[in-house]
């Protein structure tokens, strides 16, 4: 088993205790914090409003995450190569309610994997590969990475990392 990258993501969170037009403030989030004594299921994507990314593979997610809890998932996370503002925002559109929608906005955690890839052939600049897997305390004990890994690749393959493969490998 490999152990996922120890990082920190930031990210914005609401508090209501704040006033004016912005009740969001910064929060520091840790890969512990992420992962630590849990059974989490990670799926990356490579960017909030892509086309893929808004009409299937967080959409899916969403759909089969109840079940995903009554296999035994703690919880279902979502992670881009984008910043809090750009995920929140996404978030809100696609009206995601149990997914937590995770900013990489560095890449930090995406290139500690060894997902960081060169999409500048479409104008993204460095973006996640497409992949998904289950970590239980930290290890990863299951990956689906899509075909054809490579920078500027033409294609955006979506076999392997969606939501249906990993409720079937669940379910085993």
């Amino acid at each position: 088993m490999t152990r996922i990258p120890d990082v920190t993501f930031k990210t914005r969170v609401r508090n209501d205790a704040l006033d004016g037009p912005n009740p969001f403030e910064w929060k520091d989030v840790t890969s512990d914090d992420i992962f630590k004594g849990k059974k989490v299921v990670l799926f990356a994507l490579p960017g909030a409003f892509t086309p893929t990314c808004s009409t299937s593979h967080l959409p899916g997610y969403e759909k089969h995450y109840d079940e995903m809890k009554a296999l035994g998932v703690d919880s279902v996370v979502c992670l881009s190569v984008n910043d809090a503002f750009v995920m929140y925002q996404w978030g809100k559109a696609q009206n995601a309610k149990n997914v937590f929608l995770l900013p990489d906005g560095s890449g930090e955690f995406t290139r500690k994997m060894g997902m960081l890839v060169n999409k500048d052939n479409v104008g993204f600049g460095f973006r996640s590969w497409r992949y998904s897997m289950v970590v239980e305390d930290g290890e990863i004990t299951k990956m689906f990475v899509e075909p054809g890994f490579s920078d500027n690749c033409p294609t955006d393959p979506f076999e392997v990392s969606d939501a249906d493969t990993m409720l079937a490998y669940l379910r085993n």
